[in-house]
């Protein structure tokens, strides 16, 4: 048997929301590689060969995955969300690099619901019009670079998603954000806390930037900041598709 490599995303946590051809995928697999919690969300089976492994050896498990798709396996590499979002996509490429013989398997990269795009609709519609996306985890690149993202993004009037805000290894940085964000956009802006959206634990916040505090955010949450004409209509939140200006 020929093997293959997917790379799938699982969505953001609800097992409805995992596409059907992601499903399939993983009712084909021979091999399940990814981080542990994401792994543990694929159902044990006969036949059907775990791989869970820490979060910060992602190249180490696309190296892992890409050998056993050479050797024959059917591999399906999982992260939450879809696989090219901070995920393990990228990684799977990256692998690739200068490795021929790899370049040659049957790859393929299967999309997943997202959790910026998953808080986005719980809700209403922030990410209404043009928007950018941002992880605010500085394990792989400097804060400086962050800031400077968030700073452009914030003059451009985009509304804003935010990744990876807040961790007890890095607490201080998304209070070093929400002051950068109060400089750019004043304190009046939308904020919106939106924690493991689509699980039983979903806990969704919305308050202005000067209202917003780093304890509203952990590494579970996806945090959206709407641009300048983002409004409450009822409970919902919404940024308008057309702009004035």
């Amino acid at each position: 048997m020929t093997g293959k490599l997917v790379i799938a995303g699982l969505g953001p946590g609800d097992d409805r929301l995992v596409t059907p051809e992601v499903t399939a995928a993983l009712a084909a697999a021979t091999d399940i590689v990814g981080y542990f919690p994401y792994v543990a969300r694929v159902a044990p089976r006969a036949g059907l060969t775990l791989h869970p492994s820490d979060n910060r050896v992602e190249l180490d498990r696309a190296r892992a995955a890409l050998d056993m798709a050479a050797a024959g396996r059917q591999v399906v590499v999982v992260s939450s969300g879809d696989p090219g979002v901070f995920a393990m996509a990228s990684a799977v490429f990256e692998a690739l690099e200068g490795r021929t013989d790899w370049q040659a398997l049957d790859i393929r990269v299967l999309p997943g619901i997202t959790a910026m795009l998953a808080a986005a609709a719980a809700a209403g519609a922030p990410l209404g019009h043009d928007f950018c996306c941002i992880n605010l985890s500085d394990n792989l690149k400097p804060w400086a670079v962050i800031e400077t993202r968030l700073r452009h993004a914030a003059k451009a009037d985009l509304a804003m998603a935010f990744y990876n805000p807040r961790s007890a290894s890095r607490p201080e940085g998304f209070a070093r954000a929400l002051d950068t964000l109060r400089q750019e956009c004043g304190p009046d802006r939308l904020i919106t806390f939106a924690r493991a959206v689509s699980t039983p634990e979903e806990r969704l916040l919305t308050v202005t930037l000067g209202e917003a505090t780093p304890d509203m955010a952990d590494m579970r949450t996806v945090v959206i900041v709407g641009n300048s004409a983002t409004r409450r209509v009822g409970r919902w939140v919404y940024s308008p598709r057309s702009v004035v200006g």
